[in-house]
């Protein structure tokens, strides 16, 4: 007697808009007529109208968005009042980390840039001095947060204008920045989006063939305020100290510290708040210097985080690295990607700003696969698409001059991953803490250039150099005398003072 096991697999309710249309225009042949009825793309609910109090009805759709991920799209019409409202809910996890966005509008086509904006996301136009706190979700476009502002600021002006006149003035001057900034107004362009949601599932789309610096994405670790608000905090027994595995503690110090064993200290997890531990490995790179391995693994939520970190001195000069890839061999060199390198193919389209991947070390080939693997996953939204069919209803919100541009540059991207495609790599790290194999060290590489170059006051300023105060800065004794004196002296007269006030 035999048993089969038989694998169900679980309908895709996130389907991408095409394919759910794909699936309504197709009928099977002979069907009757309960399956020729036309099926229901939304779910229909009734609900109470929270304006007149009588019944509506609210529609759901579930579906991917391309560069995003999983939405839950909510619409509810009131028959009764004509009452409507929709709203936009992010249907995936609350993600590891925060997310910043930075979106550089250079002309009027810019503003038809899809934009995600969660119930907990921030958003500013530094130049217009507007920024609009977090509120339900949106998905819309650059001019559709701008006109949701003005229609906001306009719907009152007719009263204000008769209640409350000075504010009337500097309201319509605003409105008309505003009006003015739609229209494309003379000396209106470039100004800047900015996005910030702590839960990481906002997003602005991006389109290949930006040039570095239109469009940056940082993510960051959340603070206990941040998770707090988000409702991550540590519910459990926080007063139980978690004894880290391995060596640590009074051990760890009684003893010499060791470079080629694996360090562990406690630490807290950045997403739930509770203790975990952090593994650390000195790794030392021929020809380059010592670098940090850390990962961090949380046993209860399930979070996980590598970075690498370079020690040693900061280097008084940035480096750039250039490499032309000639074939597999190339490939296979070990790359060291700090979080302050930015990584730029020119022939291949492909333009990495610093803080995109984080800190990496890898091959080149696992450097580009990374890339590839995660871009497509985000644009063409079905994680199954293969055919050229399938991408299409994967992307079907995207118009065809766009999903002609990304398959072009997906096939580079391939071709170049696999060998088939030369081209060069240019790295460029302003703290000088990246690292590209030479294969001919101790001489030089005829492949490869390696150069050094000043960095620039912006670039100081970004990563705090020029607030680094490394000689000069302790206290002259006499300093320190006239300091105490002084603060002597005040506390003389305020103890003056108050028995002044008791005595009268």
């Amino acid at each position: 007697m035999t048993t089969e096991n038989t694998a169900v697999k679980s309908p895709d309710m996130f389907q991408p808009i095409g394919q759910a249309v794909e699936t309504i225009d197709t009928v099977p042949e002979g069907a009757g007529p309960e399956i020729e009825s036309e099926p229901q793309v939304v779910d229909n609910i009734d609900s109470l109208c929270m304006n007149c109090e009588e019944q509506g009805v609210t529609r759901l759709f579930l579906t991917r968005i391309p560069f995003f991920k999983e939405v839950v799209l909510m619409s509810f019409e009131c028959p009764h009042c004509g009452y409507r409202n929709s709203e936009i809910q992010s249907a995936g996890q609350i993600q590891e980390r925060g997310c910043q966005y930075v979106f550089k509008v250079t002309n009027k086509s810019d503003l038809n840039r899809q934009v995600v904006k969660s119930e907990t996301c921030t958003s500013s136009f530094p130049e217009l001095s507007l920024e609009i706190p977090a509120q339900r979700g949106h998905l819309t476009t650059i001019e559709g947060l701008l006109t949701n502002v003005l229609e906001d600021l306009s719907s009152d002006q007719p009263v204000r204008q008769h209640t409350d006149p000075e504010n009337y003035q500097k309201l319509e001057a605003f409105c008309d920045r505003i009006r003015n900034t739609l229209a494309g107004g003379e000396g209106v362009f470039p100004f800047h989006l900015k996005l910030d949601d702590p839960a990481g599932n906002s997003w602005v789309e991006p389109q290949p063939g930006d040039p570095r610096g239109k469009w940056v994405r940082t993510d960051y670790v959340r603070t206990r305020e941040q998770n707090e608000a988000l409702a991550l905090t540590d519910t459990g027994d926080s007063g139980v100290e978690r004894i880290p595995a391995g060596r640590g503690g009074e051990e760890q110090g009684e003893k010499d510290f060791r470079h080629t064993e694996v360090h562990t200290f406690p630490a807290t997890c950045p997403s739930c708040v509770r203790p975990c531990n952090t593994y650390m490995k000195f790794v030392d790179i021929p020809h380059f210097k010592e670098v940090v391995i850390m990962s961090t693994v949380c046993d209860d939520c399930g979070y996980k985080s590598n970075e690498v970190k370079t020690g040693g001195a900061v280097p008084e000069k940035g480096i750039r690295i250039t490499l032309q890839v000639q074939d597999e061999e190339d490939l296979a060199r070990d790359i060291l990607k700090s979080e302050t390198c930015a990584l730029t193919c020119p022939e291949l389209n492909l333009d990495l700003t610093p803080g995109t991947l984080g800190g990496r070390f890898t091959t080149l080939e696992g450097l580009l696969s990374q890339v590839h693997d995660d871009l497509h996953s985000r644009i063409f939204t079905s994680p199954s698409s293969t055919s050229t069919h399938e991408i299409d209803l994967a992307s079907d919100s995207l118009d065809a001059e766009s999903r002609k541009r990304w398959r072009k540059f997906f096939e580079g991207l391939s071709e170049a991953k696999e060998g088939k495609r030369r081209f060069t790599l240019i790295m460029e790290d302003p703290m000088g803490a990246s690292y590209l194999q030479n294969l001919y060290a101790p001489d030089p590489d005829p492949g490869m250039t390696v150069e050094e170059y000043e960095r620039t006051e912006e670039q100081e300023e970004e990563l705090g150099l020029r607030d680094m105060k490394t000689e000069g800065y302790e206290v002259k004794k006499d300093e320190g005398d006239k300091l105490l004196e002084a603060f002597k002296e005040g506390e003389r007269k305020v103890g003056q003072e108050a028995k002044e006030v008791t005595t009268a």
